[in-house]
């Protein structure tokens, strides 16, 4: 009987559920839990509601929710609206190149936003291209800093987002509710808007929340083009760092408030989605519409336009790379000197950027696949915790993940800040849900009978897993992994607050570049890793296309 319970409750997969949680206790909750109790602190340690009186009380303050909450709105309908035209017209019209046009997209959609920041000061700043180009002229461009820059730049990155997922639910309706509508007598118009449109809105809402937290998360872009126009990141970091040795209690505060404000708006949109929920087969694919000459032109023409314009960024970056500088200017001479000057003074930031990425992805495949079939096939055994802790990392900004690890790990009994450990662990956390959530989607297809069927042939559970399980899984695991180490290469909310000088990160060396007005440095090691992110996809692809791929 004893050995019976034994085996019942004290199996591998019981370890592994314990130790999964062990982990994201104190990787995860406890750091969040100590900033969050932090925010109820004065100087002195003492239980106070000050911070929250001020931060409400005073403009300086609540003026930075006012503008991320301005920019996560305008940016989220502007990327929005973008992202579901151009979609629509990809996937339902004969688009030339539309294969090429949706690796493009997905280039623009993993390059990281604070590299069209800097790209865009190029272009528009007040010295850039396109400004000095228009000056002669008597064009005034309108400036790129401020709110402007910001909304254009998320708008610009985000709708690559919306087109990404919308796409595939565009991709997923059954034709025979369009049919349907048409046969009653509805026009093209009317049946996309009570029909099509009505259908895709569960996905276009999901999609929508997500963008507007990336938005109100994004903590590179306001920081090198917002200038006076401060955002609940930027505060968060100000606060912490300080001139006066920072402000913990109000960075807490800020941070409680920016995680509070995500988790608010994923529970009204799941709320949302569970009244709106549409079901369908998917056996019948809407037919793609078959144009020619001047009309087909037309519908690509828009589709070219935007990939063109959200691809300017990393097309600056890559051309300015290799231009010679002369001072903070570039000049009109082509050189290798800015990638002979960035590996030799920034050598060691490449081999951290690239060294930290791939030992965390080691991890993140590691943990991600235990995470995702204990949180598949084991929910009612601590699944469903586990899988919920590590989806939190999704909802809180990277700056203010940063601050949280400062607080946690840099004293007794865990310190670890200024490492390189530091830096793993936090790219692990932070990039886990992407490999989770692309593991579960693929687990969830499986019939649980496999593993059943090996188990009850004599095969251990431990084995059963590795042999079947985990190689059926392969697809998934690949193609998240490799879509979490693309994001681990960009990661800068978090780095520029965890890193030390012998653990700085390409993504740190641009912006301190940028700031400095060292644009030719810059250029090129964003050249460096648009090519790597490039290579990345495209191994992905490669490893996930007889899946679907990625695209």
């Amino acid at each position: 009987m004893l050995r019976k319970l034994r085996h019942r409750y004290l199996n591998f997969w019981t370890i592994v559920t314990l130790c999964l949680i062990v982990f994201f206790v104190v990787a995860l909750i406890l750091p969040v839990a100590q900033l969050f109790l932090n925010s109820f602190k004065d100087a002195e340690g003492a239980f106070s509601l000050e911070s929250y009186k001020t931060f409400f009380t005073k403009k300086y303050y609540y003026q930075a929710l006012q503008h991320s909450l301005w920019i996560g709105v305008v940016s989220t309908l502007v990327s929005t609206g973008i992202g579901v035209f151009l979609a629509y017209i990809v996937t339902r019209y004969n688009v030339w190149g539309k294969n090429v046009l949706k690796v493009l997209f997905l280039v623009g959609l993993m390059s990281p936003p604070f590299i069209g920041a800097y790209s865009w000061i190029i272009l528009l700043g007040r010295g850039g291209f396109i400004t000095n180009l228009l000056k002669p002229i008597g064009i005034k461009m309108p400036p790129i800093y401020g709110k402007t820059g910001i909304i254009l730049v998320f708008s610009l990155h985000l709708s690559c987002y919306v087109f990404r997922y919308v796409s595939a639910a565009f991709k997923g309706i059954d034709s025979s509710l369009e049919e349907a509508s048409e046969n009653l007598g509805a026009s093209k118009f009317m049946r996309l808007f009570t029909v099509t449109l009505p259908v895709v809105i569960p996905t276009i809402t999901s999609v929508m929340i997500i963008v507007f937290m990336r938005s109100l998360a994004d903590f590179g872009t306001p920081l090198l083009i917002g200038e006076g126009y401060k955002t609940m990141p930027v505060m968060v970091y100000n606060a912490y760092l300080g001139d006066m040795g920072g402000n913990k209690a109000m960075a807490g505060t800020i941070s409680a408030i920016s995680v509070f404000l995500s988790i608010g708006l994923l529970l009204v949109q799941k709320a949302y989605i569970a009244r709106k929920n549409y079901r369908m087969s998917n056996l019948r694919p809407p037919k793609v519409i078959e144009l020619h000459g001047w009309k087909r032109f037309l519908v690509t023409l828009p589709v070219v336009i935007w990939v063109f314009i959200a691809l300017l960024p990393q097309l600056t970056v890559i051309v300015t790379s290799f231009l010679k500088m002369n001072g903070p200017m570039f000049s009109d001479q082509f050189s290798f000197s800015n990638y002979q000057i960035a590996f030799k003074s920034c050598g060691k930031a490449i081999l951290h950027t690239f060294t930290y990425s791939t030992i965390a992805i080691v991890f993140v495949i590691l943990i991600g696949t235990f995470t995702s079939y204990v949180s598949v096939r084991r929910r009612k055994q601590g699944g469903t915790l586990v899988d919920t802790m590590a989806m939190l990392p999704m909802v809180i900004p990277g700056a203010v993940f940063g601050i949280c690890y400062i607080m946690a790990f840099n004293k007794p009994p865990i310190v670890i800040c200024g490492t390189a450990i530091v830096m793993v662990l936090a790219l692990v956390v932070r990039r886990l849900p992407n490999t989770i959530r692309s593991s579960v989607g693929v687990l969830e297809s499986l019939d649980p009978s496999l593993d059943e069927a090996s188990i009850s042939l004599g095969v251990p559970a431990l084995k059963t897993f590795f042999v079947i399980t985990a190689r059926l899984m392969v697809p998934g695991i690949a193609a998240g992994a490799v879509l979490s180490w693309i994001s681990s290469i960009n990661e800068i909310s978090s780095s520029l607050l965890l890193y030390a000088p012998k653990t700085v990160t390409m993504p740190v060396a641009i912006y301190t570049f940028v700031s400095q007005n060292d644009y030719g440095q810059a250029a090129a090691m964003g050249t460096i890793m648009t090519v790597a992110i490039v290579i990345a996809l495209t191994v992905v692809s490669r490893m996930t296309r007889k899946s679907g791929g990625i695209i």
